[in-house]
């Protein structure tokens, strides 16, 4: 991280101590599976798809690490293609003994602090399940934090995902916050 990105970063909010925010790593995709796995409210992917968000969105993505360097948490996420603008945040994990402590909210804004001083960005999107409140918490207040709207609207409906026979899945809503502050305006 640059020194202008850490800068950026400080204006927000400060990680918990002993734990600092990095750039995931092929490594890593274990333990984003693990994490994720433990969370009980997450969408579990392969463990396969994790070892690829590591390699190939490593930009868009971080994990937060303890003194050890073992991985906490994580928040991945990439452009949108056809919104170069816009940053959708695709998991945000925390492990258990890391809970409560402000660590999602401070992973969300480095990231997107690094993200803007690497490109333009206006916008970030994330779906959240209905009933789900930490999310719908994280992100509405990191849109108050920023001085940006939030715009809600049902992405994919419950009918749309294929429904096993122990599993229906609840529709995502899609979370739209923008327009964000140009990063030297903040």
């Amino acid at each position: 991280m640059t020194a202008a990105q850490a800068d950026l970063q400080a204006e927000f909010l400060e990680m918990p101590e002993g734990l600092r925010i990095d750039r995931p790593e092929v490594a890593d995709g274990a333990a984003l599976w693990r994490i994720a796995k433990d969370s009980r409210t997450l969408d579990l992917n392969s463990s396969y798809s994790y070892l690829l968000w590591c390699r190939d969105f490593a930009g868009t993505s971080v994990v937060a690490r303890d003194e050890e360097g073992t991985p906490v948490a994580f928040v991945t996420g990439y452009v949108r293609p056809e919104r170069p603008g816009t940053l959708l945040v695709w998991q945000v994990a925390v492990d258990a003994g890391h809970r409560g402590r402000g660590l999602a909210a401070a992973m969300l804004d480095g990231l997107t602090a690094r993200v803007a001083a690497e490109q333009t960005l206006t916008s970030v999107e994330t779906t959240i399940t209905p009933g789900n409140t930490a999310s719908e918490r994280l992100f509405t207040s990191f849109a108050a934090r920023h001085g940006a709207g939030v715009e809600r609207e049902v992405l994919f409906d419950a009918g749309q995902f294929p429904a096993g026979p122990h599993e229906a899945h609840d529709p995502e809503v899609l979370y739209r916050i923008g327009p964000l502050p140009h990063p030297t305006s903040r």
